[in-house]
């Protein structure tokens, strides 16, 4: 094997089964491994950090089926290349078009895509690091399934390690002692690729400095010395991204400016994407802050809008003020802890029927029927006020709002127990 090859490359899985740390993906019952079995995949967006496998699971589906494989990457491609890609598959039996960081097209560029994928020209299979919730059009989503690939845990680093150790022509050639790993895994961040990467540049250096073919030992210490890097350094495409963002989630919501401007400005100095940044801001503001401080929510937004609008450089002044607004405000999670109550609800009642009352009555026969019978409109009460049961009666008096203990909220809850004296527990 031309050992110039980079060793991920060499040791890339060529079956469905070979992917390492994706078996909710690769198992025997899987989705996709049906899908494969039956002869027909549907297009696909393959969510997840760099170097877990998406680019391998495109190319193993398409040799799976023998068809035409076409790759692009949005960085370096538009519509035009696109429409060339389509023509041409027209031409084919079926054909797998693969697109590299699909968040990357504009709304144009997708929109360019959507007539081939539901006539079934092409069969597209997407790959991003970013939640195609937010970067993939809604008309090409509905038309795909999303695949969530996760970053490699301890046993799937480990299990690539030995991979290499054991199945690749460069290593088996030597007699190789991995003595420790956690650096090569704190370094690599769940990313296989950097793993593999960092593993081949180390035993390499290990096999220049072997004058009497002596065994090679890996050590952390090793390790770390060849990467000649810091593993607090920020990676955006990797584990660190993930780590350094619930850092500073978590110091805003612990009230430290100080802990949130330094973990803003790792994200900053790492190139982070604003508006990654700005978002996640957006939704602390309401699930850690919520009515506690409403003001909260209004910045954020704004904080969102000016960053799209400025980018770097000047956007990191509007992000510290926001990030320092939203870290000295007052919190409260009582909005996110009333959705997700009344989210159970829900999932354990089912579709409970809405009470007569509270129905709209726009014909004779469910006037009859006594749609809107005895409903009270609230502003001919004092104060706007009538009480009234406004839940269907299996689960009457579930409280699903809980004010807590900060002085916008208490405020509320004084309002709600002076209308509702005693009810739902105000």
């Amino acid at each position: 094997m031309n050992q110039a090859i980079p060793l991920a490359e060499r040791l890339r899985p060529q079956i469905l089964s070979d992917l390492v740390g994706q078996e909710h993906l690769s198992g025997e019952n899987s989705v996709l491994q049906k899908s494969i079995q039956k002869g027909k995949v549907p297009s696909m967006i393959l969510w997840g950090p760099p170097g877990v496998g998406k680019t391998t699971l495109a190319n193993i589906i398409a040799t799976t089926f023998n068809s035409a494989y076409y790759q692009l990457s949005a960085i370096s491609s538009g519509v035009k290349e696109l429409r060339e890609v389509i023509e041409e598959a027209k031409s084919k039996d079926g054909a797998i078009l693969f697109i590299d960081e699909i968040h990357r097209f504009n709304k144009g560029q997708q929109d360019a895509l959507l007539g081939a994928v539901e006539k079934g020209i092409i069969t597209l299979i997407g790959a991003t690091t970013e939640n195609p919730s937010f970067e993939v059009n809604s008309a090409l989503l509905s038309r795909c399934q999303v695949f969530i690939l996760k970053a490699l845990d301890k046993t799937g680093l480990t299990k690539l390690v030995q991979q290499a150790v054991e199945k690749d022509d460069l290593f088996k050639n030597h007699t190789i002692e991995i003595k420790e790993t956690e650096a090569l895994f704190q370094l690599s961040g769940g990313d296989g690729r950097k793993l593999l990467n960092l593993l081949e540049l180390s035993i390499e250096a290990l096999i220049g400095t072997n004058q009497n073919n002596d065994a090679l030992i890996l050590t952390d210490e090793w390790v770390m010395q060849v990467a000649q890097t810091n593993i607090a350094l920020y990676d955006k495409n990797g584990e660190q991204h993930y780590d350094i963002i619930s850092a500073f989630i978590k110091s805003m919501r612990g009230s430290d400016p100080n802990g949130a401007i330094y973990w803003l400005s790792r994200m900053i100095a790492g190139g982070e994407d604003v508006k990654f940044i700005a978002r996640r801001m957006l939704i602390f503001a309401s699930e850690d802050i919520g009515n506690a401080n409403p003001n909260a929510l209004l910045l954020a937004n704004s904080c969102f809008d000016a960053v799209n609008k400025i980018g770097y450089p000047e956007s990191r002044i509007i992000l510290s003020q926001c990030a320092i607004y939203l870290a000295s405000s007052a919190k409260s999670n009582a909005s996110y802890e009333a959705i997700s109550n009344g989210l159970a609800i829900v999932q354990k009642t089912g579709n409970l029927p809405v009470p007569l009352h509270l129905r709209n009555a726009p014909t004779k026969l469910m006037k009859d029927m006594d749609y809107g019978k005895d409903y009270q409109y609230s502003h001919l009460g004092e104060n706007n006020f009538l009480a009234q049961e406004y839940l269907p009666n299996e689960i009457k008096g579930t409280a699903f709002y809980k004010p807590q203990k900060n002085a916008r909220e208490e405020e509320l809850k004084k309002f709600l127990q002076e209308r509702w004296k005693g009810k739902y527990g105000y």
